[in-house]
C-alpha cells in the first residue's frame, strides 16, 4: 500500500489497530482475519487500474443519485462486484 496508495496508509493503520484491539478483547483472531481480507482486497483494487476506475465510477453514481433510483442500485451492485472480484483475486 505504501507504493500504490500511500494516502491510505493512515486509514489502514487505524483499522489494523482497531482489529488487533478487538482481537485482544475478544480473545479471537476473527477481527484480524477480517482486516486482512478487507485490506488484501483494497490493495488489489488500488493496484489494478480497471478495478479502481470501476469503483470510482460506481461511487460517483451512488453519491449523486437518490437511493430509490434504479441506477443507484446498479451502482451499489457494481461496488459489491468490484470488492468481491478484488478479494477473490487477492486470495
Amino acid at each position: 500500500m505504501a507504493r500504490i496508495a500511500p494516502h491510505r496508509l493512515s486509514e489502514m493503520q487505524r483499522q489494523k489497530d482497531e482489529a488487533f484491539s478487538l482481537a485482544a478483547q475478544g480473545d479471537t483472531l476473527g477481527p484480524v482475519r477480517g482486516w486482512l481480507a478487507v485490506w488484501a482486497g483494497e490493495v488489489e483494487i488500488e493496484r489494478r487500474p480497471d478495478l479502481a476506475a470501476r469503483r470510482r465510477a460506481a461511487e460517483r453514481t451512488a453519491q449523486t443519485l437518490d437511493k430509490d433510483a434504479p441506477a443507484w442500485r446498479k451502482a451499489a451492485d457494481e461496488l459489491l462486484a468490484v470488492v468481491n472480484e478484488a478479494r477473490e483475486a487477492a486470495g
